[in-house]
């Protein structure tokens, strides 16, 4: 219900936004969503502004692939949430094929998953619908121009992910060869007598070593533990 109010309000955003002035650019767009209200509210808006040229949409994830090779957008909105094959799935398979065109998401999505699932599959910038209809403007001529466009929150998102990987890639680089070879085998499931067992050492011994990586990475558990590694 409340994405359903996110698709509604931003709707209502962009149909209530005057045409922009002053920009000689061509830049053609090509949109990927299926609420088919929002999907026709959109390509009104981007055809009244200067310098824009919406040139197709799509309802789904197959029309796209079928249709985008053909219509050969500078730039692309991207919904998540299509039925059938989902957005960031199309997103892979267009960048694999026409990797020279810039795919912006358009989502309800703020989960970091999604986020970096989109990123990882080829998505130059991402923003929530929430946003307001001008930053779409922005974010279109700003991923045409080389940058990659991100919601503030999103922004923050992604930061945050960074640097929490670069403290949990210094905490393990603290350990020592055999404490990661240990932790290496938890990440794979590995009891005790397991790892005793691959390594070649005592079932104390592999205590001891789960006890100095818990020190090392400020954890109390394995699956902390397991986290932080597959963080790095």
């Amino acid at each position: 219900m409340a994405r359903d109010a996110s698709k509604q309000a931003m709707a209502e955003a962009v149909a209530a936004t005057p045409p922009g002035r002053g920009y000689e650019l061509m830049i053609t767009v090509s949109i990927v969503e299926d609420d088919a209200k929002l999907r026709a509210t959109l390509a009104r808006y981007l055809a009244a502004q200067p310098g824009l040229r919406c040139v197709s949409t799509y309802p789904n994830a197959e029309a796209a692939l079928a249709g985008i090779p053909e219509a050969q957008p500078d730039v692309v909105l991207m919904d998540i949430n299509l039925p059938g094959l989902s957005g960031i799935e199309c997103v892979a398979r267009l960048h694999q094929t026409q990797p020279e065109i810039k795919i912006v998401m358009l989502t309800v999505f703020e989960e970091s998953d999604q986020v970096f699932k989109a990123l990882s599959a080829g998505a130059f910038g991402y923003l929530v619908k929430s946003i307001r209809p001008a930053k779409i403007l922005e974010a279109i001529r700003e991923v045409h121009a080389g940058g990659s466009p991100m919601s503030s929150n999103i922004a923050r998102r992604v930061v945050q992910s960074f640097q929490q990987q670069a403290a949990a890639r210094a905490e393990t680089e603290s350990l020592s060869a055999r404490e990661l070879e240990v932790l290496q085998a938890l990440s794979k499931g590995y009891a005790y007598k397991q790892i005793a067992a691959e390594l070649g050492i005592s079932l104390g011994t592999v205590r001891t070593y789960i006890q100095r990586i818990y020190e090392k990475l400020h954890v109390h558990s394995h699956a902390e533990a397991v986290m932080k590694y597959a963080r790095k």
